[in-house]
C-alpha cells in the first residue's frame, strides 16, 4: 500500500491516518509506505518541516518508509498549492506507485498528483475527513475526475456527516464507506499524575477549572468565538484557566494576538496569566488529562473532531458547537451549544460542575471510540480492494 500525503503538518486527519497505518503494520496484515508531496509547509503562522512532525517520527519509528517530493509551500485557498508537477517529480511518483497494489490518498488534495497522465494505473482509496467538500479549492473537482476515470474504487468517510456531504456534492453513494475515528485507549485515559504534573508546569492550582482548546489557527475553528467565550467564562470563574494549543496558537502569531486584543479588550492584561498559549504539543494526552473541559467552537468543516474524542477519553467534558458529527459524538457525555459566547461560557461552567457525574458515562462509552475497532475496519476494506477490485483491474495495470 502507498499512502500519498499533501504534507506533514498539524491536523487530526494526518494523526488518524498515520495511526491507522501503524496499526495495519503492527498487525502484519499489510505493507505500507508513504509519499508526501511537500517536505515543508508554512501555514497557521508556523513553518512545519516533515522531519520535525510527530506523525513522521511515529511512522518511521514503526518501520514505515516515508519519502517526499521535496516541495515547500504555503497556504493557498485553504489548501497547499500542488497542481503542476515536474518530470522528476512524476518519475519519483511513478516509481513509488509501481510497487503498490493500492494507493491511499489522504484527503482528496493529493489527487492533483495522482490524476496526472502517464502514472501507473492503480486502484485508489480516498480518505475523507471533512464535511465541506465544496470549500477546499479544486479538490472536489479532482475527486470527481478521478472517479470518472475509474481510478477511485472507494472513499473512507470518518463521519456520517462526511458521507452525507460528499453524496450531496455528487459523489456516488456506493463508493462512500463510513469508518468513524478512533484513538489509542491506553494512551488517552484519565491520569491523575499527569494531570497534576501538567498543572504544576503551568502554575495552575490543582483545584482550578481548566478549559482546553486544541485546534490549529484557521478560520473554520472560529477562534474569535472561542476567545469571546473565554473572556466571559474567565470573568465568571475567577480562578479558571484557559489553555490553547495547536499550530499558530502562540504569542508569535500576530493574527491570534490581534484576536485576543479584540476579544479581551481592557481585560487583556488582567487575563494574560490565566490564558496559556502552548502551540503544537506532542503530549496531548497530558494536556487533556490536566483539563476539565475540551472545547470546540468550529463553524464549518469538521467531521469527527479528534480533540473531542481524545479529550473525552482523558476525562475532559466535551463542549462543542453543532458541526459535523460533533453532536452525536458527545451525546450523553457532554454539551452542544449555539454559536453564542455567553451560552458557551455557561456550558463550560456546567461541564465543570457536572464533570464527576459525567465520568461514569465517559468511562462506559470508551470502547465505541477504540483505535482497534477503526483499524480492523480499515483492514477489512483494504483487503476487499486488494482481493476483489485489484483482481478485476489487473489486465489494465501498467
Amino acid at each position: 500500500m502507498l499512502s500519498v500525503y499533501e504534507g506533514f503538518f498539524s491536523g487530526g486527519a494526518r494523526i488518524v491516518h498515520s495511526d491507522v497505518l501503524l496499526g495495519l503494520v503492527e498487525g502484519s496484515r499489510q505493507w505500507h509506505r508513504v509519499l508526501s508531496l511537500h517536505g515543508e509547509v508554512h501555514r497557521e503562522a508556523t513553518t512545519q518541516r516533515m522531519e520535525d512532525d510527530a506523525c513522521y517520527r511515529s511512522l518511521t519509528a514503526g518501520g514505515i518508509d516515508v519519502t517526499s517530493l521535496g516541495r515547500s509551500a504555503g497556504l493557498v485557498d485553504g489548501t497547499v498549492a500542488a497542481s503542476v508537477f515536474t518530470g522528476p517529480e512524476l518519475a519519483d511518483t511513478a516509481r513509488a506507485m509501481a510497487g503498490a497494489d493500492v494507493i491511499l490518498s489522504l484527503k482528496e488534495q493529493p489527487l492533483a498528483l495522482l490524476n496526472q497522465a502517464g502514472l501507473p494505473r492503480r486502484p485508489v482509496v480516498v480518505c475523507l475527513h471533512r464535511s465541506d467538500p465544496e470549500n477546499q479549492g479544486p479538490a472536489l473537482d479532482e475527486l470527481k475526475a478521478a472517479i470518472d476515470e475509474g481510478k477511485v474504487v472507494a472513499c473512507v468517510c470518518c463521519a456520517e456527516s462526511t458521507r452525507d456531504a460528499y453524496e450531496a456534492a455528487g459523489i456516488p453513494g456506493d463508493l462512500l464507506h463510513v469508518i468513524p475515528n478512533g484513538v489509542d485507549l491506553l494512551r488517552f485515559r484519565p491520569d491523575p499524575a499527569a494531570r497534576l504534573a501538567f498543572r504544576t508546569s503551568l502554575g495552575i492550582p490543582a483545584t482550578a477549572p481548566v478549559v482546553v482548546f486544541a485546534a490549529r489557527y484557521a478560520q473554520m475553528k472560529n477562534v474569535s468565538l472561542f476567545l469571546r467565550a473565554a473572556r466571559a467564562w474567565l470573568a465568571r470563574e475567577g480562578g479558571g484557566h484557559v489553555v490553547m494549543c495547536g499550530a499558530g496558537m502562540t504569542d508569535s502569531n500576530p493574527a491570534l494576538w490581534a484576536d485576543m486584543e479584540i476579544a479581551f479588550g481592557d481585560d487583556r492584561a488582567a487575563l494574560d496569566d490565566r490564558v496559556h498559549l502552548l502551540g503544537v504539543r506532542q503530549d496531548m494526552e497530558t494536556v487533556y488529562a490536566g483539563s476539565d473541559v475540551v472545547a470546540l467552537t468550529s463553524s464549518s468543516g469538521e467531521a469527527a473532531p479528534l480533540c473531542l474524542i481524545e479529550g473525552m477519553m482523558c476525562g475532559a467534558v466535551p463542549v462543542t458547537t453543532d458541526v459535523g458529527d460533533s453532536a452525536s459524538i458527545v451525546a450523553g457525555h457532554g454539551f452542544v451549544t449555539p454559536f453564542d459566547p455567553e451560552a458557551i461560557a455557561r456550558a463550560w461552567s456546567t461541564a465543570v460542575a457536572d464533570r464527576a457525574s459525567l465520568s461514569e458515562s465517559l468511562a462506559a462509552g470508551r470502547e465505541r471510540f477504540s483505535r482497534t475497532r477503526m483499524i480492523a475496519a480499515y483492514a477489512d476494506l483494504l483487503d476487499h480492494v486488494v482481493h476483489d477490485v485489484h483482481d478485476e483491474l489487473s489486465p489494465e495495470l501498467g
